[in-house]
């Protein structure tokens, strides 16, 4: 039996904070050496950051990756090493990965897929290496190998698939066992999304299946540069099989997952499989290092109880969003959160997230843990609970209008009150009515619900966005708005008003879906913490925005169309990419009970809509990207600010229409 103890570790880090990202990376090692491990896989780009964007073309920023690099190296004593950095190779970028052996360094393997879809820009900033190159990079006062290589130590020959290097369908895995490898390691940066979590397994199981090798997949932790989470998950599989699996959305700086793997029995399955091996020279450096064989039991890395296979899409949500939120606040120093609660939908999913981040965070980390975590806020220091914690970070207001109900000022104070939070109250019609007699005067005219309907209701929520903001400035704190992703395809939200705030936490979701969530979250609940009955007075409600009088009955449905029916559309239109004939076919088998006329109106509403108000989307405060709908310009979604607006195709559309 040659048996080895591999491990993966998914690390918390950001972009350009050198001393961080070390401080993370040695704490790893340190934990990788009290485990007995003797191979440990680090994630991609983990010195640098994954997410440095453009400078990444900084020459200061290439030069103290390799700075870190040698400062980091004595803490590998004892252990072989994968860690990724951006390494220049004859003038050209390379998204790189350092193999590092008992403090040495033996040389870099260079991505040869690169990721250019969704979210990632990885093109702009690297090149992607050629399949079988090996070349030499001058750093560190030496010359060091660098390109598609393999490393043996003592005998074990180890390779490396880099992210994407696997989720394409010429994987360069493929071409690691037949060249002999036994271990492949996967340093990845691979972002959050709904149900990836299982493709990511398929990978790994397959790669450890097909080519007869044990395999070890890493990844990024947390919020690392703004706009994307990271949910960690380490895996570690072999002979076709899970044996470690790391935990998911963790709130510590690192995670670590270990398991033990036999080399021989490996081989023999190779051998079974009569797989070929075909040396190619010069691509296998010997490291001059032996993989020591565990001296101590230890229990392999279980899932968390939570992360079934596969995981509730309740219980991502929550997390995705209630990490993100944490380390948002954590990394951009900010003094706490401050929430309009408008005694609807949105703002009080926004803050049962606050409230989610701070029990999930104290279960993990324990109550003093935590406030170190947020150490500017010093406040924090003095808490012995959970519910304190909370009181201290979040604020919330009510700012109430002649047009706001008793139901909504009830909701939001019990919804604040439940959760602990600091919650206070206003009312800012004498600012609204300052604004329009100013205006009335200026135009010479009284402003009337029937002449100016859009702008009587928009000033409102514009009059309540600077108290929001100077309650916000008042600690420092992080205003947060509360858009949703359908509001945001339409345009339903008032910029300046609604919309303000510096991050935008559910931007990246449906309402259909809140809407669903926020039931599950009053009966259920997220593993470990349990449900938030408060919020039977908020899905007790019809959504409204309360912008007109009472007496007009205003609901946001009324205002637009049924979000079941909304959420379709948008699908259908932006991520399926159908045109308005299409789309009124598609949702026209999905929702029979409706006449064509009025889905034809409403497809046509939204294609004038969305059209309308790109300016809006390009505009809004930072998101969350949480699936492959997102709507946000700046990281998925791109549409031209000014367009024909569909005019073609919305006549096409009504003609068809008119033919049913």
């Amino acid at each position: 039996m040659n048996q080895i103890r591999l491990a993966s570790a998914a690390l918390n880090q950001t972009p350009l904070a050198w001393d961080v990202n070390r401080s993370n990376i040695v704490a790893a090692l340190e934990a990788a050496r009290v485990a007995d491990v003797s191979l440990l896989c680090l994630p991609e780009l983990c010195i640098s950051g994954y997410g440095c964007e453009d400078a990444f073309f900084a020459q200061g920023v290439q030069q103290t990756s390799l700075d870190m690099l040698a400062e980091i190296l004595p803490a590998t004593k004892g252990l072989a090493v994968a860690l990724g950095l951006p390494l220049v190779v004859e003038e050209q970028i390379f998204n790189a990965c350092a193999f590092v052996c008992d403090g040495r360094l033996i040389g870099f393997v260079a991505k040869q897929c690169l990721a250019g879809d969704g979210i990632h820009y990885e093109p702009r900033w690297f090149k992607p290496w050629p399949v079988g190159k090996v070349s030499e990079v001058d750093c560190l006062g030496n010359e060091y190998p660098v390109g598609d290589l393999m490393f043996e130590c003592g005998g074990i020959k180890i390779g490396m698939e880099i992210c994407r290097d696997a989720w394409v369908a010429q994987r360069t895995g493929k071409r690691l066992a037949v060249r002999g490898a036994d271990i492949i390691l996967n340093p990845s940066g691979s972002h959050f999304a709904f149900a990836k979590q299982e493709i990511r397994r398929d990978i790994v199981l397959r790669g450890s299946r097909e080519f007869h090798v044990s395999y070890a997949y890493t990844n990024l932790l947390g919020n690392e540069a703004g706009n994307v989470v990271y949910d960690g998950g380490t895996l570690i599989a072999t002979r076709g099989e899970l044996v470690a699996v790391g935990p998911r959305f963790s709130f510590e700086d690192y995670a670590l997952a270990h398991a033990d793997i036999d080399v021989d029995a490996t081989r023999a399955d190779r051998a079974a499989a009569k797989l070929p091996i075909i040396e190619l020279d010069g691509t296998t450096l010997d490291c001059d290092f032996h993989l020591s064989p565990p001296e101590k039991e230890i229990e392999p890395t279980q899932p968390s109880p939570w992360d079934a296979s596969p995981p509730p899409k309740e219980e991502e949500f929550a997390r995705a969003v209630a990490l993100g939120l944490f380390d948002y606040l954590r990394k951009s120093r900010a003094g706490g959160l401050v929430i309009s609660l408008s005694g609807g939908a949105d703002s009080a999913t926004v803050a049962t997230m606050a409230w989610l981040m701070v029990k999930f965070g104290v279960a993990e980390l324990g109550c003093q843990s935590f406030a170190r975590k947020l150490s500017q806020m010093s406040r924090l220091s003095e808490a012995s609970r959970a519910d304190d914690l909370v009181g201290e970070l979040l604020t919330c207001a009510y700012q109430a209008t002649r047009n706001s109900g008793d139901v909504t000022r009830h909701a939001a104070r019990y919804v604040a009150k439940s959760i602990g939070a600091k919650y206070f109250e206003w009312n800012v019609d004498t600012m609204v009515d300052a604004y329009v007699e100013t205006v009335s005067q200026v135009v010479g005219r009284p402003l009337t619900w029937e002449q100016d309907d859009t702008a009587l209701q928009n000033i409102q929520a514009r009059a309540r966005a600077p108290g929001a903001w100077l309650l916000a400035n008042l600690s420092g704190s992080l205003l947060l708005t509360t858009s949703n992703r359908s509001e945001a395809a339409v345009g339903y939200a008032t910029m300046d008003g609604d919309t303000a705030g510096g991050l935008a936490p559910i931007a990246g979701i449906d309402k259909a879906y809140l809407l669903e969530w926020l039931k599950w979250m009053e009966s259920t609940g997220p593993e470990g913490v349990g449900p938030l009955g408060a919020l039977s007075v908020i899905n007790a409600q019809q959504p409204t925005a309360e912008l007109r009088p009472a007496s007009e009955g205003q609901t946001d449905e009324g205002d637009l169309m049924p979000y079941r029916v909304l959420d379709a559309v948008e699908r259908a239109a932006i991520r399926d990419k159908l045109m308005p004939v299409e789309v009124f076919q598609s949702v026209r088998e999905l929702f029979p009970e409706y006449t064509p006329e009025q889905l034809g109106t409403w497809v046509e509403r939204f294609f004038q809509l969305w059209c309308r108000n790109q300016w809006k989307r390009e505009r809004y405060a930072p998101s969350f990207h949480l699936d492959d709908e997102n709507l946000d310009p700046k990281s998925w979604c791109r549409f031209p600010i000014l367009s024909g607006g569909f005019e073609r195709e919305l006549a096409e559309l009504r003609e068809y229409i008119s033919n049913c």
